[in-house]
């Protein structure tokens, strides 16, 4: 089954390309949603909403499709405003931890994501008049211990008569 993505990868087709956007969200900052372009891009979310991302110049690298632990999403925003500058800035001297969301929409088609978003976490921020570099990660679930919870002598008193 080929999604529409797909088949614009594939035979390119005049006018309909993919549109890459952001969501960057912490807690004390709220929401900045940008997109790749010229122009301000009015698309609908997986929640049914119609939200606004706003045109920047950026460059995103997708994470490779495989069975490591760690995959990364890096994505740099040239001639940042402002706002975007001081929101960051913000979020980082707070301390919040800063959510991520790529999703990648077609022009032709802009009532809904054309894939699923992919959800992640900042690790790596690093902003200055000029640019914003961020690294963000899925939580490395390869390398996650099982079961989560580990039983302890704290959490269970009678495994210290076990040796």
């Amino acid at each position: 089954m080929s999604t529409v993505l797909q088949k614009i990868y594939a035979s390119a087709p005049a006018g309909d390309l993919p549109i890459h956007t952001l969501e960057l969200y912490a807690d004390s900052q709220g929401v900045i949603r940008i997109c790749e372009g010229f122009d301000d891009v009015t698309a609908g979310i997986e929640t049914g909403e119609f939200v606004t991302f706003t045109a920047s110049g950026m460059g995103v690298s997708l994470p490779a499709r495989s069975v490591k632990g760690r995959q990364d999403l890096q994505f740099q925003l040239d001639n940042v405003t402002g706002e975007v500058l001081t929101k960051l800035q913000g979020a980082i001297d707070a301390g919040d931890t800063i959510k991520v969301i790529y999703r990648v929409f077609t022009a032709s088609y802009l009532d809904e994501p054309a894939e699923p978003p992919v959800e992640m976490t900042a690790v790596d921020v690093k902003a200055n008049a000029q640019r914003v570099n961020v690294v963000a990660s899925f939580h490395d679930l390869v390398n996650k211990a099982w079961p989560r919870d580990r039983y302890t002598p704290n959490i269970a008193p009678g495994l210290k008569y076990f040796s």
